[in-house]
């Protein structure tokens, strides 16, 4: 298999507030608009936002929203946009800023529909992390 892309589909029960959620937030620019789907993009990194009652999913599993997922975004200055974010008011923190020994320093925001998002820079893990990474 060749594969030419990934990228997560949330589904929502509110697609237009969502979309503007990653707009506003997190830097995501709209490349393709409906009522029921948005396809956004920032860099090379996608998310999409999908209707979860629409015709395009099974019948069995429209109506939950996507709740449960952490999405992981991996930034530069993590503490940058801590203050961006979380000190200018403009999310409420689920987990507040900190370092962790298995070599992140990280903090969690919600999101829509119980998708959480965890903001993350790598920093070196310690000695009994760092045996288990591979590369």
């Amino acid at each position: 298999m060749a594969l030419t892309s990934w990228y997560p589909v949330l589904m929502t029960g509110d697609v237009a507030a969502t979309a503007a959620f990653y707009r506003k937030h997190f830097g995501f620019e709209s490349t393709f608009e409906a009522d029921w789907y948005v396809s956004l993009r920032r860099d090379r990194w996608e998310l999409a936002v999908l209707d979860r009652d629409h015709e395009t999913i099974p019948a069995a599993y429209r109506g939950p929203a996507a709740g449960g997922m952490l999405l992981n975004l991996e930034v530069d200055d993590v503490d940058a946009e801590w203050e961006r974010l979380v000190g200018g008011g403009a999310l409420e923190p689920l987990l507040p800023i900190r370092t962790e020994a298995f070599g992140q320093r990280h903090f969690i925001v919600a999101g829509p529909d119980g998708v959480m998002i965890d903001v993350i820079t790598n920093v070196e893990p310690s000695e009994e992390f760092a045996a288990g990474f591979t590369s």
